[in-house]
């Protein structure tokens, strides 16, 4: 540890020399909206790997229109910015054209709706255009120059534990390094879906870690891609497994947003809905992904970590974990919430293989469907669903023996199927079905009288 004490301590000796890149000069009020910088490939080559960040300011005062932010603006007193306020700080990616990220508005008024609070954007996108690794090697520079900004912001009243900074990608472990500068006393890292390649090996002192802050969250949607594979927080939220997204399609005829970055960018637009508060979008601890649709992971033992701006996600346990994988199922399209309906048939002993098809309705909802295979070594079979709706609006349920070939099953005698919630509400009994006979070619369907006013 005394290796990386000294280098955080070198990089902070360095980091007076960055006040004059850290602020802009023109930051009086202006008539018209500030907004991000854009390159080119050509503006590229000319400004080479400069870096020339700038802060835009939106609060619950100038929501729809941005203001550039610096020291000047602050100690002129000639901004909105509050420094008794806590102040969320977002941090883009990498930006392959050179362009601005076209959400930044939504989830800066997402962040405003929910908590009146000063939202500063980081525009990095000069440094953070089109080749990769060259970005990977300055966002350690940005992080210290934003570094400067928080220096400042101290000298005006603002404390450690009152910034949360929100990185998208690459920009997680931007805010990561901006932790480690300050010795992880930073209040709070969301990190949506932080940057893989090039961080999934790295030490901790490069990328996103628990350290970095007094509580650090992550949200997991390409694992398997552009995002990182591990856990970085106390608390790390995998949706659907953290790789495939519903609504995400794999065709390679599909548009190249949706093949190429859509599960990517799943985070972030997951993250803005639950901060709409639409649903609740709720993390179930388990050692696997596996494990989670088996059932074998059900509940918390206190309040289950829900994604939003809740203290710590919800976590009431102390000291926090660390590297703690939470998993959640989500449908395709906002508000993304899928309630977890865990579907538990046993039959009795089969001579052959089989499948048996589960199909949940609820009015006014797609039906949801999930195939079991059914082997001849066992009798209890459990797998977890995202439905649409809860567990007392399910009108019906149908089983069909989908075994066509000759050497399946042909009847299947089932024991009982059972439905349940989980988390659940109170005190909720599954809802169950026994002595089923399923007849190849003949679905099994059972109808489900129940009023949500008791659930």
């Amino acid at each position: 540890m005394g290796w990386k004490l000294k280098t955080v301590q070198t990089i902070l000796s360095i980091v007076a020399f960055y006040i004059t890149s850290a602020v802009g000069e023109d930051e009086e009020p202006r008539s018209e909206c500030a907004d991000f910088n854009s390159t080119t490939w050509l503006e590229y080559r000319q400004q080479g790997s400069k870096l020339q960040l700038q802060y835009l300011l939106l609060t619950r005062k100038n929501t729809d229109c941005a203001s550039l932010f610096s020291q000047e603006s602050l100690s002129n007193n000639t901004s909105y910015f509050n420094s008794s306020q806590p102040t969320k700080i977002i941090v883009h990616g990498y930006r392959a054209l050179g362009s601005k990220p076209s959400w930044v508005k939504q989830l800066a008024q997402a962040l405003l709706r929910v908590q009146d609070a000063n939202v500063v954007v980081v525009d990095w996108v000069y440094g953070a255009s089109l080749a990769y690794n060259m970005v990977v090697e300055n966002y350690k520079e940005v992080a210290i120059q934003i570094s400067v900004l928080i220096n400042q912001l101290q000298n005006h009243g603002c404390k450690l534990e009152s910034f949360h900074f929100i990185g998208v990608s690459l920009g997680a472990h931007v805010s990561g390094f901006v932790g480690t500068l300050f010795n992880g006393k930073i209040g709070r890292i969301t990190g949506l879906d932080p940057a893989g390649p090039m961080f999934k090996r790295a030490d901790t002192f490069d990328r996103l870690d628990p350290s970095d802050a007094l509580f650090v969250e992550a949200i997991h949607t390409d694992s398997d891609y552009f995002g990182i594979s591990i856990p970085v927080g106390h608390a790390d939220f995998f949706l659907n497994g953290g790789m495939d997204q519903a609504g995400c399609s794999r065709s390679r005829f599909s548009s190249m947003y949706r093949y190429v970055i859509c599960d990517h960018m799943r985070a972030l637009h997951v993250y803005i809905s639950a901060l709409n508060g639409t649903c609740p979008l709720t993390g179930i601890p388990c050692s696997s992904y596996e494990d989670f649709l088996k059932g074998r992971c059900l509940g918390c033992p206190g309040r289950c970590p829900r994604i939003g701006l809740l203290e710590n996600s919800g976590l009431t346990v102390f000291p926090l974990p660390q590297l703690k994988k939470l998993f959640l199922l989500t449908t395709s399209a906002p508000p993304f919430c899928a309630h977890h309906i865990l579907v538990q048939l046993e039959v009795f002993l089969l001579d052959k293989s089989a499948e048996v098809q589960v199909i949940l309705r609820t009015g006014g909802h797609p039906e949801t469907e999930q195939r079991l295979r059914l082997q001849t070594d066992g009798t209890m079979y459990r797998r977890v669903i995202a439905h649409p709706g809860p567990l007392c609006e399910i009108d019906s349920i149908q089983l069909k023996n989908t075994g066509a070939h000759f050497y399946r099953q042909g009847d299947i005698h089932v024991v009982s199927v059972c439905i349940s919630e989980f988390p659940s509400v109170g005190e909720v009994e599954p809802l169950c079905v026994k002595k089923i006979d399923v007849r190849r070619g003949s679905p099994w369907n059972h109808d489900f009288v129940q009023l949500c006013e008791n659930y």
